[in-house]
């Protein structure tokens, strides 16, 4: 009988469970994909047709002080903050990300996987910019905004392509590692970023949330939709196999 340090750290009976269910895996990846992909389409067509502006409004003037709108509730601090978070989102340290993430991938071997990550971010920013032409929907011009803005508002474009970006960097990445906690660590820290650059968006007034709320939704379907097929492309051998291995720590 094997010690019992080995037999409660054998990976071998989770890879056995997941072979066996990697049907159910796929319908609920593809179940979350139409779910995103449905609270889009719901969120668009509400605000194509006004009925989303009462909560925009009340939200966005909900963050503001009521006697001088120019001013959301916080010290200094917290505004520079923000400001410094919502960077995170933009195209310029978005790219250095992407560029970041594919040395590793190179440096790791994972070349195919390399290829796979670039085409993902760079045809969700070519979404990104489709949707927004496409909408075509004003900022909000309730309060002065706390960022420069260049383009149209529906849906937000750091909410939409930090998921892009963070969430398809967070599961490309984490397939290459071995340890289940490494993995569980690469996607919270993904989402968290993602979840905060949409709200610093609202905090500075140059986004509607329905703006920031359709961003999550249309990011997070692209990632999940890359997820499946890298699944799809490692069951071909097109690209590298994950990773899978005991969590030791």
């Amino acid at each position: 009988m094997p010690p019992i340090s080995r037999r409660l750290i054998d990976p071998r009976p989770l890879a056995r469970w997941t072979s066996r269910h990697v049907e159910g895996w796929t319908a609920l990846r593809l179940l979350l994909v139409a779910a995103a992909i449905w609270g889009f389409a719901v969120l668009a067509d509400e605000m194509m047709e006004g009925e989303t502006h009462a909560f925009d409004t009340w939200l966005l003037l909900a963050l503001r002080d009521a006697t001088d709108p120019a001013n959301p509730y916080g010290p200094g601090w917290l505004r520079e903050m923000v400001r410094d978070v919502t960077g995170l989102g933009g195209i310029g340290i978005l790219t250095l990300v992407t560029l970041a993430a594919a040395g590793f991938l190179w440096i790791e071997g994972k070349h195919r996987s390399l290829f796979l990550m670039v085409t993902a971010v760079f045809s969700g920013f070519l979404m990104s910019t489709l949707l927004k032409t496409g909408f075509d929907r004003p900022r909000p011009d309730l309060v002065p905004h706390g960022s420069i803005t260049y383009t149209a508002s529906f849906p937000s474009g750091h909410a939409m392509l930090s998921a892009v970006v963070y969430l398809t960097l967070a599961v490309l990445l984490a397939r290459v590692q071995t340890r289940r906690r490494v993995k569980l660590y690469i996607l919270s820290v993904a989402t968290l970023l993602t979840i905060v650059i949409g709200m610093s968006r609202v905090y500075l007034g140059v986004h509607w949330p329905t703006d920031v709320m359709a961003g999550w939704a249309a990011g997070s379907a692209w990632a999940l939709m890359w997820w499946m097929i890298a699944n799809w492309l490692e069951k071909r051998g097109v690209v590298e196999g994950e990773e899978t291995g005991p969590d030791l720590k």
